[in-house]
């Protein structure tokens, strides 16, 4: 059972408020700067529920008022936000891990499917950038590789906003698109795969070692979605971790050594989200349960043809409105696993 306890959160945020008033407090700047993020985290989170208790009271008055009145259709338009608000403070109750509260990096990579998988990459970023916006939250594209024919190879974006990573970790795996494809002459159906991953995006001051004997680093001429001087320089840079195989990009930046050094950050939040799947992994087989994260894992299918729906392989939930799934309607397929998740029905 997940709960929302306010009185622990105003507890807290007391507690910060403390330390953040001690003589000194900024003499240790990483600890400072973590606190002062959890306080300004739990600040809003506290506010966003004082300001949903005061809405609902205020509901209450006026739910009287229309009973004795008989108008209750005129209600309706106002039940619905709170319905939401609601929904986003049970969400937040669900993140306790070390990154959840934080921002993330978003990669998406072509898998098989050939042309129809490299468009279905490029859909599957519209789809991600779509719900990012209509969440608030900041997206910004770092890279983005295109393929031969069409659509994108590969994709990298960063997300800034509470519980970004927390969130998006709901929709690491393969995507599975079952469609006609356009991009064959007989109009026949086409099954393709894209892999998504998301890392938390780890602040420049973490102590995240990577020894640059194992980096091999190569400069390309940006293509495709980049900065200012995309075709003119070799601005691009692509930084392989040959221990792990982990490759990053970027080329949004307009100069080499900003595109480096994102790439450096890039790279260092990839590492630690491995470390969190092999921890993960770990506490799946000690519990004896399947893991469904990572490479391999099909979590969810995007049916347009023969029939329209959208269905996630872990919760089993389901949407047939296909193209508001494609424009960013994901939360409901985000909260659902979440809170599956939290009862341990999923890994």
């Amino acid at each position: 059972m997940i709960t929302f306890d306010p009185d622990t959160l105003r507890l807290r945020v007391a507690e910060l408020e403390e330390s953040m008033g001690e003589p000194g407090f900024w003499d240790d700047q990483q600890r400072a700067a973590a606190l002062s993020a959890e306080h300004s985290r739990l600040s809003k989170r506290l506010e966003r529920y004082e300001r949903l208790a005061g809405d609902v009271s205020d509901l209450e008055e006026l739910l009287e008022l229309a009973s004795a009145d008989g108008e209750l259709d005129e209600l309706e338009g106002a039940i619905g936000p709170l319905q939401r608000e609601l929904a986003r403070l049970e969400e937040a109750a669900l993140f306790r891990g070390e990154f959840d509260a934080g921002d993330a990096v978003l990669t998406i990579h072509a898998g098989t499917g050939g042309t129809d998988a490299q468009d279905w990459t490029e859909m599957l970023l519209r789809m991600y950038l779509r719900w990012a916006a209509d969440r608030g939250f900041r997206a910004d594209l770092i890279e983005a590789s295109p393929g031969e024919e069409a659509g994108l190879k590969s994709a990298t974006a960063t997300v800034a906003g509470e519980n970004a990573y927390g969130i998006l970790k709901a929709e690491r795996g393969v995507h599975r698109l079952v469609r006609l494809s356009p991009f064959d002459q007989a109009h026949r159906r086409h099954t393709s795969f894209a892999q998504v991953i998301v890392s938390p995006l780890i602040p420049d001051t973490a102590a995240v070692e990577i020894d640059e004997g194992e980096l091999r680093i190569d400069t390309y001429r940006a293509s495709g979605a980049g900065g200012q001087h995309v075709n003119k320089t070799d601005s691009a840079v692509r930084i392989t971790h040959l221990p792990t195989g982990v490759v990053v990009q970027c080329q949004n930046e307009r100069s080499q050594l900003s595109n480096k050094l994102t790439a450096l950050r890039i790279l260092k939040s990839r590492l630690v989200e491995l470390e969190q799947e092999r921890r993960e992994a770990e506490l799946a087989a000690e519990r004896g349960a399947a893991q469904d994260i990572g490479f391999g894992s099909q979590i969810r299918s995007y049916v347009l043809q023969p029939y329209q729906l959208v269905k996630d392989h872990r919760t089993g939930f389901e949407d047939g409105n296909t193209q508001a799934v494609l424009d960013g309607r994901l939360d409901e397929f985000i909260r659902v696993y979440l809170l599956a998740q939290a009862a341990g029905k999923v890994g």
